[in-house]
């Protein structure tokens, strides 16, 4: 059979017949062990083929199984069968040198050895003692055997390798080598590791990724150590099931606490590295300048940033204060140039009007009769005040370019005209004033009953009633009513509409007839008391020393000092009305004693009236 090669990508193959007398092309698919090769190296991206590559392997590690030499384990004979946890299963194989590193075919190559050197049969055929049992040091040959090529029993031997070094390097060891103390320690330690590629340390020109993954991958390390190996209880061994389930927790238990041990003595090691590694004290320092760098920069970006905006800000207000300057120019510009022509024009008036009067002069006031000369005189001075500038202007053209008798008609008409708007105006003004009376009468008529009754006497008694009895009073308008019915000397019953309707109306008042009726009442007042009786010759008590003069009313400032005076020093108080008054600013001992008195005259009225008030209500029920 001919094997052809494979085609190539694209191509295909000829085969051409001699039989035959012309050739034909046919389209040919590699098949076979050949072309199955040549795939796996295309995929693997491998020059050799895989069946090399499986045959040099086998070929390698039949090459080192030759070249395995394997050391002899001076204390083999004496070794108790019964004590073989405490053994150590590679020296009795004699693969003390290689231990885990070891495989499969060199483990059982040397128990191969170790069978043909120390079976007990062959030491009997030499005449070698040979012990009953399983006494015999071959035993432990056998032992060692069983652990060692059983994967999960190396395993959990190999976890407990009495060769391992577990000692931690101190801080104080490592101060001055630091990569000769920490570097075989964290290579002896990368066989526990789950994940392959364990990163290395490196050296001082490691960069900071290279040492940020070294001390992550450590820190996060997955070890695969398991201290199964140093159960002190076999669950094999029991009697039940329930003493089997004990033994397993106890052994959970066991290998729980070692495997934290163990990880606290892997986060120790790596502390401890971190903690004397002076490539971490330099990245600290670099990244500390560069903290420091960007700070200052950020710094004296924002000082720059600040300078521009005052810079900016500066330019603003002088340009503000430039713009501000030169409208306050344009208006003093404006307001000379107004003024200018505002005197200008009043000079020009005051020229026309001094003409208009000389041109009447000139005429003799188009009259002969003295009393007919006085009241044109002031009928041109009527024409002066009244007239603008250019009326005056076209009548004294008339005058000075006609003749007498038209100047008279002119003068004569403008003068009834001047007269004709004075009149007009002065009726208007009539008009207003009989209006704004007629709305003040009938404001004041809108009282309800009794509303026609209302005396001067009475109005300045709700006026005293209102300012007696603030917005807030409870019942306040009944109460108001009540007084007035009290204290007026009409004798009309005022009731809470009359005097809501009342008080409205007074509020629309002009301001000037609320003065009037505050004047006629203290007119009233004066004529009623205008006799002071004499002071009693007897000493006066402290409430009343001295003459009062002070007439200034309370402010509501001074008002609420009086008050927390009041409150801060009580009736006992030593000297009591000299310190209200060095309280209240202004006021003297006395100003504040008359206050307090009608204080409480005020309260009194008012406890009086609401008194009155619920006593009508309760006998209305």
């Amino acid at each position: 059979m001919l094997l052809l090669p494979s085609a190539v990508d694209g191509q295909v193959t000829a085969i051409s017949h001699t039989l035959t007398s012309a050739s034909t092309l046919c389209q040919v698919e590699p098949v076979g062990r050949w072309f199955e090769a040549f795939v796996k190296r295309r995929n693997r991206n491998a020059s050799a083929s895989f069946q090399e590559l499986e045959d040099k392997k086998e070929l390698s590690e039949e090459s080192e199984d030759e070249e395995l030499q394997l050391e002899e384990f001076p204390m083999l004979k004496t070794l108790d069968p019964k004590d073989w946890k405490n053994q150590d299963h590679y020296a009795v194989l004699g693969l003390g040198h290689v231990r885990y590193k070891a495989t499969q075919r060199q483990i059982k190559a040397a128990h191969k050895a170790m069978v043909l050197r120390h079976h007990p049969d062959k030491r009997k055929a030499a005449g070698e003692p040979i012990k009953e049992g399983d006494n015999d040091y071959f035993t432990c040959i056998t032992k060692a055997y069983e652990m060692l090529s059983d994967p999960v029993k190396r395993r959990a031997f190999n976890s407990v390798d009495p060769t391992f070094d577990n000692s931690v390097p101190s801080k104080s060891e490592a101060k001055d080598n630091f990569f000769e103390v920490f570097s075989p320690v964290f290579e002896r330690n990368s066989r526990w590791s789950n994940k392959k590629n364990v990163p290395k340390l490196g050296d001082m020109n490691s960069s900071f990724e290279d040492v940020d993954a070294f001390y992550s991958f450590w820190y996060n390390f997955d070890s695969w150590r398991e201290f199964s190996y140093l159960d002190e209880e076999e669950k094999e061994k029991a009697e039940c099931r329930d003493e089997r389930r004990w033994i397993e927790k106890q052994n959970r238990a066991t290998r729980a606490q070692r495997k934290k041990e163990e990880m606290n003595r892997i986060r120790t090691l790596v502390d401890n590295a971190y903690s004397c590694d002076p490539r971490i004290k330099k990245f600290k320092e670099e990244e500390k300048a560069k903290k420091e760098a960007e700070k200052k920069a950020k710094a004296e970006a924002k000082r720059k940033e600040q300078e521009a905006k005052e810079k900016q800000r500066q330019a603003e207000l002088e340009a503000a204060r430039l713009a501000k300057e030169k409208e306050e120019e344009e208006v003093r510009q404006q307001a000379l140039l107004a003024k200018k022509e505002k005197d200008i024009q009043k000079k020009a008036i005051k020229k026309e009007r001094q003409k208009l009067r000389n041109s009447c002069k000139t005429w003799n006031h188009f009259s002969d009769n003295e009393a007919e000369r006085v009241k044109m005189m002031e009928e041109v001075e009527k024409l002066c005040d009244r007239l603008e500038l250019a009326s005056l202007q076209c009548l004294n053209e008339t005058l000075t370019s006609s003749t007498k008798e038209v100047g008279k008609a002119a003068l004569e008409k403008q003068i009834e005209e001047i007269n004709e708007q004075i009149r007009k105006e002065k009726e208007e003004a009539e008009a207003r004033m009989r209006q704004a009376s007629k709305n003040a009468e009938k404001s004041t008529g809108g009282g309800g009953n009794g509303s026609k009754n209302w005396s001067e006497d009475d109005l300045q008694l709700l006026i005293k009633a209102v300012n007696l009895f603030p917005a807030g009073t409870n019942s306040r308008w009944e109460v108001i009513a009540n007084y007035m019915n009290i204290h007026s000397s009409s004798g009309v019953k005022r009731t809470a509409k009359d005097v809501i309707g009342k008080a409205k109306s007074l509020q629309k008042l002009d301001p000037h007839q609320k003065d009037d009726i505050n004047k006629k009442a203290f007119d009233k007042f004066k004529k009623e008391h205008g006799v002071v009786p004499q002071a009693d010759n007897a000493t006066p008590s402290e409430r009343f020393e001295g003459p009062y003069t002070d007439f200034t009313p309370w402010t509501t400032e001074e008002q609420k000092l009086l008050e927390q005076a009041l409150k801060t020093y009580p009736v006992n108080t030593p000297e009591r009305w000299e310190k209200i008054a060095e309280a209240v600013p202004g006021r003297t001992k006395k100003d504040c004693m008359k206050r307090y008195k009608e204080l409480v005259e005020m309260v009194k009225a008012k406890k009086a009236a609401q008194e009155q008030v619920l006593n009508a209500s309760r006998a209305k029920k």
